[in-house]
């Protein structure tokens, strides 16, 4: 009690919804209240066509064929209240504006079959539309009861109530951490295989290139001495041609340049001014000899050696043959091919160390992983004693006296991210029935009033979306109706409940009733809805309890069912 006290004023809701030219309806605007609703209606007057409007809401695949006759888009709108619930982080990762109070998701769908979908007025993909449509309502139909036989939903109806989610969102964290290890390992396993059979290849590569020694930068040099060598008697014959032209007695370039330096100074004597002319001839002069010097050590350093050559030619081969064997351009791309083959050789060396290490670690990790598991275990073994006898509590009245209950756990071979066990719901409704997998042997029925109990016990537990009931009550009437009806009238003390219902017992449980009808046009037939007064209630309880024609008796067993 004290929780639903505390809950009750953090309640999320779907405040309005407006459908435009959808199906049989024009224009419709219904207005949600926290608490229990209720919706009724004779069979063809378009409750489902509302549900399926608000399911293409909350993402749904769309029908251009769901667009009304004549119109050329239909629009959805919904406006919803989120303050229960920290949807921040969701908006940001999807870069939309955020208002911690209220969301409005509309969805557009043009005849032509295309549609469009907004949150808070920014275009969005359909799956996200979708992602956050989840986390506000919640259609239970027949076809939702299916899940009572998936593993999944059990596993995660017994987590919910044994508070698992900080524990689960720890061990997933763990899990990952394990599952990257044993990638890792396998990579490095397959590697090291490879790597194995490759080894006498690999080594025969690495000891090539290790045997002729290369240095960087050597490839250039060796190709400018080839060229000096090739060349080499040419080379010699044009650098003699040019000493000659500075050594020659008669014109040789320094005598000339000495003669021409001697008559300045000489001048100078008598005619100071050519002083800046006799700088620059010392200069040049001074230039000039350096210049010749520098011819004769390059003539005295050439020399023609077919010996040097020939080495040369073979080395440079030698360089060649392996960058055309690796496909590289350069001695530095040779030396990085090298460093890489000694590194591979030196990981298949210490393989066995790295995978051992590796073992080591994934075995710790693993260890983490049980106790964390063994953890979970406990916690769910305790909640499922708990869960089975609230269930059967709660499901017992409900047109099941001989109903048992039982949480079975199996053990697997190995840990996965939901942890040791897997969970299978056990059910009979019957005496001297052994108990059965629920989805094997329980009818429809069973499985809608299960479904709704469970519902019912999860919703003390956790903050729960807006959930709308879509005739889970078909099939009992009576006693048991009443009884669902006030199991739900119940769940609305912690959450938003709507039920589409036909039961008088179940629709009298109603905090709000809306009814649903046809009404006829000059043009066409189009789907209203009204929230009912207080009296309009009684006559439509009373249709639901004796059909068309309003009887006394039927009035007075409206009132009594709405006055409980």
């Amino acid at each position: 009690k004290q929780f639903a006290r505390k809950v009750a004023n953090r309640i999320s809701m779907i405040r309005k919804l407006s459908i435009r030219n959808y199906a049989l309806i024009d224009a419709l605007d219904i207005d949600f209240y926290s608490g229990f609703s209720v919706v009724t209606g004779e069979t063809g007057a378009g409750k489902s066509i509302i549900l399926g409007a608000l399911s293409l809401l909350l993402g749904q695949r769309a029908d251009s064929k769901a667009v009304k006759s004549g119109a050329t888009k239909a629009v959805i709108e919904g406006f919803f209240d989120i303050s229960a619930y920290s949807l921040r982080s969701f908006f940001e990762y999807n870069d939309l504006e955020y208002d911690p109070e209220n969301c409005i998701l509309r969805r557009e769908m043009q005849a032509s079959g295309k549609s469009r979908a907004f949150i808070n007025d920014t275009p969005v993909s359909l799956a996200q539309l979708k992602e956050l449509g989840d986390q506000l309502v919640d259609i239970h139909s027949q076809h939702q009861n299916l899940l009572l036989g998936d593993g999944r939903f059990q596993m995660k109806v017994i987590d919910v109530l044994a508070h698992n989610d900080q524990i689960l969102s720890d061990y997933h964290k763990e899990y990952k951490k394990y599952k990257l290890l044993i990638k890792d390992l396998e990579r490095l396993k397959i590697e090291n295989e490879n790597n194995r059979q490759e080894e006498d290849y690999i080594r025969f590569q690495l000891e090539q290139l290790q045997e002729i020694a290369l240095v960087d930068g050597e490839q250039e040099t060796l190709e400018q001495e080839q060229e000096m060598l090739t060349h080499a008697e040419e080379i010699k014959s044009e650098l003699y041609t040019l000493s000659g032209y500075f050594e020659s007695e008669n014109i040789g370039g320094l005598s000339l340049m000495k003669n021409i330096l001697s008559g300045v100074r000489s001048l100078h004597r008598i005619y100071p001014s050519v002083e800046s002319l006799q700088n620059r001839l010392e200069t040049l002069y001074i230039e000039f000899k350096d210049i010749a010097e520098d011819i004769e050590t390059r003539l005295e350093s050439v020399s023609i050696d077919p010996e040097r050559l020939a080495e040369v030619e073979e080395r440079l081969d030698a360089i060649y043959r392996l960058q055309q064997k690796h496909r590289v351009q350069t001695v530095s791309e040779l030396l990085e091919i090298q460093r890489k083959l000694a590194a591979k050789l030196e990981m298949i060396d210490s393989s066995d160390e790295a995978i051992n290490l590796l073992e080591q670690k994934i075995a710790g990790q693993k260890d983490v992983l049980c106790r964390m598991a063994g953890e979970l275990s406990q916690k769910r073994a305790d909640a499922a004693l708990c869960f089975s006898k609230m269930l059967v509590s709660a499901a017992t009245p409900l047109g099941m006296p001989n109903l048992r209950f039982e949480v079975f756990f199996r053990t697997k071979e190995d840990l996965d991210e939901n942890g040791a066990e897997q969970v299978q719901f056990l059910f009979s409704a019957n005496k001297n029935q052994s108990l059965q997998p629920v989805a094997e042997v329980a009818s429809g029925g069973e499985i809608s009033r299960l479904m709704l109990c469970i519902k019912s016990l999860i919703a003390g537990a956790v903050a729960l979306p807006t959930i709308i009931f879509d005739e889970v009550d078909t099939g009992v009437s009576g006693e048991i109706a009443d009884k669902m009806g006030v199991i739900m009238k119940n769940m609305a003390c912690y959450m938003q409940v709507i039920s589409i219902t036909h039961l008088p017992q179940v629709a009298s449980k109603g905090s709000f009733h809306y009814r649903v009808y046809k009404s006829d046009t000059d043009l066409d037939t189009v789907t209203r809805i009204d929230c009912l007064s207080e009296e309009e209630r009684i006559e439509e309880i009373a249709r639901m309890l004796s059909g068309v024609e309003l009887t006394d008796a039927a009035l007075s067993n409206a009132r009594e069912l709405l006055r409980k």
